[in-house]
């Protein structure tokens, strides 16, 4: 049995090295609705800058707002690429423009070798609009456009191979695809292959785009706002989607980021809604903290799934309230600022967690203005310094695919 991730002493928690603490977030890379980096998103979100505009997309005509990537459309990949071309595809590329990433990820081959650093990948809806544009097509002139190939852009696996065709990778590679928790199962499965030996290294993310799928899906089930979403708050009446494209380096080397460990459930109590209690959230999250070694009071923020839904808001309350108690941890939701994005919601807010933590700092929940009563969490109004020693990240997806991550600073106040 691996060493517990925390020790007691005279009242403080010294993290120390385990199977699970020992694995290192040594970079990250993202672009989504307000653009480029890990700085420039956590700016928007302790700032409460929304990237989410009211749907301007010339295919969709359904009223409500949208985290849509700027350029993404004029965008073309390299000759090299062109093959993969497609606004999933596209999206990965723009991230992997980050120099200080592809540095480390270079630095990992070098280390590793290319055959032993992994990639795990989550999405929910990969390459889909290029497909919905394929049969659009076809239905007008009886052909399939040239050139398209579903297994190129649109098949789940497809992400992984031309990822790991873009970044030089030879090692092992999975991709997950459970709703709204893809790209927060991957670490799980990351953990699992780095302990097992199989890989040195480990490129965990998520990519997804846009698409018709999901904005009529969610339309239909009558969950899309034509308002800003507002997770928590007492007006909110639905979801913002968004998308993104975001990466992290999982390894062995030295940053004080640390990936401490996760849990899983799946409730199956609904198809798309929550158990009213949040039974699988409060699994997921327990989970989390058992294999962390850290009990609730170790917890310092929760990035919440926090859809902006009534029904989904309100069960997260409740899990949250039987694990950590009435108003027991600040908790916030920054899907108002980068709108929903599925398949990428875990890795997007990974990244927003381990900025906390690098930051000190508790990020608000976006766009509230009055939290609907009843709801017995301590959520954040403003941005406010703090000293974060351990995070969680929860995302929840349909079906009651459920997952919690905890990340951890072993210096925390080396930035204070």
């Amino acid at each position: 049995m691996p060493r517990s991730a925390s020790e007691r002493n005279n009242g403080t928690v010294k993290l120390q090295p385990s199977s699970t603490a020992d694995i290192a977030v040594a970079a990250s890379a993202i672009v989504q609705a307000t653009g480029f980096g890990a700085e420039n998103l956590w700016r928007h979100v302790v700032q409460g800058q929304t990237g989410l505009r009211r749907n301007e997309l010339p295919w969709c005509d359904l009223p409500c707002w949208l985290g849509a990537v700027e350029g993404v459309d004029k965008m073309r990949l390299p000759p090299r690429l062109a093959p993969w071309d497609c606004r999933n595809h596209r999206l990965a590329w723009m991230a992997w423009q980050d120099g200080e990433f592809q540095e480390a990820v270079q630095s990992a081959i070098a280390s590793h070798g290319a055959h032993r650093v992994g990639l795990l990948l989550g999405t929910s809806t990969s390459g889909i609009r290029d497909t919905e544009q394929a049969y659009a097509e076809r239905r007008q002139s009886g052909q399939w456009p040239q050139g398209f190939s579903y297994r190129h852009v649109h098949s789940v696996d497809a992400l992984c191979r031309f990822n790991a065709e873009m970044m030089g990778l030879k090692g092992p590679m999975a991709g997950v695809s459970t709703a709204c928790s893809s790209s927060a199962k991957v670490f799980l499965t990351a953990q699992r292959w780095l302990a097992a030996g199989l890989v040195d290294a480990v490129v965990v993310g998520g990519v997804d785009s846009l698409c018709l799928s999901t904005l009529h899906g969610f339309h239909s089930l009558q969950l899309l706002s034509e308002n800003i979403c507002r997770p928590f708050d007492a007006a909110r009446d639905g979801i913002s989607l968004g998308e993104a494209a975001g990466f992290m380096l999982l390894d062995r080397s030295t940053s004080p980021i640390r990936f401490s460990g996760g849990g899983e459930s799946s409730d199956a109590w609904h198809m798309s809604a929550p158990h009213p209690e949040g039974r699988g959230a409060q699994q997921a999250m327990q989970q989390a903290l058992a294999a962390a070694g850290l009990a609730p009071a170790d917890i310092g923020y929760v990035n919440a799934h926090g859809t902006a839904t009534p029904a989904n808001d309100r069960a997260e309350a409740a899990a949250l309230t039987a694990v950590f108690g009435a108003n027991g941890v600040p908790v916030s939701s920054t899907k108002g600022i980068t709108g929903h994005t599925l398949g990428a919601a875990g890795i997007v807010e990974a990244i927003i967690a381990t900025e906390a933590l690098r930051q000190q700092a508790l990020p608000p929940s976006a766009n509230l203005a009055a939290p609907e009563p009843g709801l017995a969490i301590k959520l954040v109004g403003e941005a406010a310094p703090a000293a974060l020693r351990h995070v969680m990240s929860n995302n929840f997806g349909f079906g009651g695919s459920n997952c919690a991550l905890i990340f951890s600073h072993l210096e925390p106040h080396a930035n204070a």
